[in-house]
């Protein structure tokens, strides 16, 4: 069984592209804190690169950034290729099949202004548009 479930910030802005035969994929990278500190008491986090394919990868980009914070169901996967230098390297990657967004939108989150999903904050709801309703008036 390979699963992996992480809760990171993105260190930086996601990239998109799209493969040769017209694909779509995002790629990111995330911060996990570990849960305790190190022998000076400072936070310890490891890193993780991440990829998504076709229509996540299309949310991903639109409404992700530095910082934001998500979760990440997915599996690892180990991708050899070689370097500038002609050097064989090995990485591992992240694919997600799930990204669920934890950063709150009031709090500057998603599709913030400048980035690339436009996010407009819609007018807060009246509280007096609403209706009282009578306890036994409910179906329950």
């Amino acid at each position: 069984m390979n699963k992996i479930i992480l809760i990171g910030n993105l260190t930086r802005d996601p990239e998109s592209s799209s493969t040769q035969g017209g694909v779509n994929f995002t790629r990111f990278n995330i911060a996990v804190n570990r849960p305790f500190t190190n022998a000076n008491g400072e936070r310890v986090a490891d890193y993780f690169d991440v990829i998504c394919w076709r229509q996540l990868a299309e949310r991903c980009a639109k409404y992700l950034f530095k910082g934001s914070k998500v979760g990440i169901n997915g599996s690892v996967q180990r991708r050899q290729y070689e370097d500038r230098d002609g050097i064989k390297r090995t990485s591992f990657d992240v694919v997600a099949d799930e990204v669920e967004f934890l950063t709150p939108k009031n709090t500057g989150g998603f599709g913030r202004e400048g980035s690339q999903g436009g996010y407009t904050p819609e007018e807060p709801h009246q509280v007096s548009d609403m209706q009282p309703v009578d306890n036994d008036d409910l179906p329950f």
